[in-house]
């Protein structure tokens, strides 16, 4: 691989939208393949196409500009079509997680507001379950047939019968402020919001993405992320920005990453961090053996000794885990291919040129260098960042306090680097020290028997400094929990060994997969919690 072919792009473009970025593939390369799902490919000139008639189709049913349009479905080329369609009329797309049901997804089509529901027949029921409540919904559209039809109070049609035919180019002109979608939050404390997406800002991270890893020619990207997360819709964006070609997974499975790679050919890959470590510890297979250095480019936050399995093991040229941001403004710092790797621990280089990041301490006040207090940030360039929660102002200006976007991350920043420390409702102390879960985590995902694991404080009033891990342990695991602690007293600080463990099946998360800390603190000692000091464990101060 020669470096001159790898050197990052610096320029990233701020002003620019997602039609005029297809427009320029399509006219530069209309036959180019750029969208592959599970071997149905389809170029660029076949999505203009498709977009363009769905964009007729969905005007002819009402939807006008400012209008939003709700899908509910799996990966695959319907999810595209409709957000591309959705835009060339102006429209505003709410792609939606398909975990949800009952009020996660009641309040999501409510809130957004949305016109017109796409869904899988496979969820179907759970938009009629909730139907009574979905007062601005005028129809729901069906993707493939499930069977038995749910009673709804909706009025019900097949997508099939509305994808139009009508191939002719659509007037509409978007500016780069204009919304192109709606990305809704966890609401892992509070109802879900909305955060307002604007054509430059999905195209700014597009352009991000390709400078991080710039795509060689004729390279095939990858990703299973789901296309309501806006890693995956980032990604699907650099592919348009790069004329690329990009193969979109349904799912992530273990069993099946590596023949998806293989069947792919893809060479730059962008994953979630929960997949790194599982991957890393799983078998080997005949796929895995035959992909060994065919990956050029991996993308995705994941501790320095997992990547490096990664690149040892699986032959992965170039591993990016440097990286800080959130749906409200992504990238704030990242690593570039061509730079010097950026420290151990760090979150990479501080995108200076859109971003200015700061560390607030509680009343806002900005810290010196390298001390440790929430970071916060705001736009150097129009357009790079959310523009808002949608509909819900008080909630935009509290999160903007002081012209500053509070982030509720704790970290700090040396030199042009950013570090991450922790969440700031996850910081917690132990034996009088300020320690950080998220280090804690990552310790004990070194021990070969855990799977997942959350490091939280008890919230029952036993005391501050009782620190507890919630376990998930491999599949044939055989370990108990006064072996954990021993372990822990060899491998962590002594006030990192955590006085309460407690083995679960799985850990409660939301439908985004984060895990939610505020259960696991509620909990508290439960009655399967392993207590430190009732098995007679001495930890001492070394």
């Amino acid at each position: 691989m020669l470096e001159q072919e790898l050197a990052p792009a610096r320029t990233v473009h701020t002003t620019d939208t997602v039609l005029d970025a297809l427009a320029r593939a399509v006219a530069a390369a209309p036959n180019q393949v750029f969208l592959d799902f599970d071997g149905d490919l389809y170029t660029f000139g076949d999505v203009d196409r498709l977009t363009n008639a769905f964009a007729h189709e969905l005007s002819r049913l009402g939807v006008t500009a400012g209008h939003t349009v709700a899908t509910i479905l799996d990966n695959n080329i319907d999810q595209i079509v409709s957000w591309l369609a959705v835009n060339k009329i102006g429209g505003i797309w709410v792609p939606l997680n398909t975990a949800y049901r009952g009020e996660f997804l009641s309040h999501q089509i409510r809130d957004s507001l949305a016109k017109i529901v796409i869904t899988e027949a496979d969820y179907l029921a759970n938009v009629a379950a909730v139907s009574n409540d979905l007062v601005n919904v005028e129809l729901v559209l069906q993707r493939g047939n499930a069977g038995a039809v749910p009673v709804m109070s909706l009025p019900l049609a097949m997508l099939d019968e509305h994808r139009g035919r009508n191939t002719e180019p659509v007037s509409f002109q978007a500016k780069p402020s204009d919304l192109a979608f709606l990305m809704y939050t966890s609401g892992t404390t509070g109802p879900s919001k909305g955060c307002m997406v604007s054509h430059n800002y999905i195209c700014h991270q597009g352009y991000q993405s390709n400078a991080t890893v710039p795509p060689l020619p004729g390279e095939i990207m990858y990703t299973c992320l789901p296309l309501f997360h806006m890693a995956a819709v980032d990604t699907t964006m650099s592919a348009i920005l790069s004329h690329s070609r990009i193969a979109i997974g349904k799912r992530f499975s273990v069993s099946s990453f590596w023949s998806e790679i293989e069947r792919s050919g893809a060479g730059n890959v962008r994953l979630l961090s929960s997949i790194y470590p599982l991957m890393a510890k799983a078998p080997d297979s005949p796929e895995m053996k035959r992909c060994i250095g065919q990956l050029r480019a991996v993308t995705g936050y994941a501790a320095p000794e997992i990547a490096q399995i990664w690149k040892e093991r699986f032959g992965v040229h170039y591993f990016n885990s440097h990286a800080y941001g959130q749906s409200e403004g992504v990238r704030i710092s990242t690593g570039y291919h061509g730079e010097p790797t950026p420290p151990d621990g760090s979150c990479g280089r501080i995108d200076s040129d859109a971003f200015e990041v700061v560390i607030l301490d509680d009343d806002d006040n900005i810290l010196p260098e390298g001390s440790i207090g929430e970071i916060a940030y705001r736009p150097r360039k129009p357009h790079v960042m959310f523009e808002g929660f949608w509909r819900r102002p008080e909630d935009t200006m509290k999160a903007w306090r002081n012209l500053w976007m509070h982030t509720g991350d704790l970290g700090r920043i040396e030199g042009s680097y950013l570090f991450f420390v922790d969440r700031k409702k996850d910081y917690l102390r132990s034996r009088g020290e300020n320690i950080s879960s998220f280090e804690i985590e990552r310790a004990f995902m070194r021990h070969d028997a855990v799977s997942e694991v959350a490091a939280h404080a008890i919230s029952d009033g036993i005391a501050e400094d009782c620190l507890k891990l919630t376990v998930v342990l491999r599949e044939n695991a055989v370990l108990t929990e006064e072996e954990l602690c021993l372990w822990a007293i060899d491998h962590v600080p002594y006030f990192a060994v955590p006085q309460f463990i407690e083995f679960r099946d799985e850990l409660p998360k939301t439908p985004t997969g984060k895990i939610t800390k505020h259960s696991l603190r509620a909990d508290g000692r439960t009655a399967s919690t392993w207590d430190r000091d009732s098995a007679g464990i001495m930890v001492r101060r070394r």
